[in-house]
């Protein structure tokens, strides 16, 4: 069941999107809400899953990994387990951002960030050839992040 969410969260939501940082004190200016209203209303968003988790977001060259490369990938089998087994696989890897499994001509699609090719050859070695389960996949290096986000539109 999806909580109601009126115009005060929508704000505390969008607020917290851009800068998860912001005291409730502040929230609850932009809201019209005091600082407890505000942490009631968190703690709701959050109990209900509308909020997952709060993180920093990190720039990946600054930490040395250069590199973003999209993976598509197209498995053998698609019984259950073995797409189960497969996809735990990519979660289990650090490197990769974002693991979905979608419809169309691929069965996988992984976002990574990785140091150099090198890392990625490691990667691929590990991941895609390891596996028994992967038929083929294609590589797609990222040359420029022109927008990176995971923010919802919430309005």
């Amino acid at each position: 069941m999806e909580p109601e969410i009126d115009a005060a969260d929508r704000i505390i939501l969008e607020s917290l999107q851009a800068d998860a940082r912001l005291p409730q004190a502040a929230l609850g200016a932009r809201a019209g809400l005091s600082a407890a209203a505000v942490n009631r209303r968190i703690r709701r968003l959050s109990d209900s899953g509308c909020i997952t988790r709060t993180a920093a977001v990190l720039a990946p060259d600054r930490l040395g990994h250069a590199l973003t490369v999209i993976a598509n990938i197209e498995v053998v089998s698609e019984r259950p387990d073995d797409l189960s087994a497969l996809e735990a696989a990519f979660v289990a890897s650090p490197n990769v951002q974002q693991c979905y499994y979608v419809t169309g001509e691929w069965d996988f699609v992984l976002i990574l960030v990785v140091r150099d090719m090198d890392q990625y050859l490691q990667l691929t070695r590990e991941l895609f050839f390891g596996s028994d389960n992967v038929k083929r996949f294609k590589s797609l290096v990222v040359m420029n992040r022109a927008k990176v986000t995971l923010d919802v539109p919430v309005g």
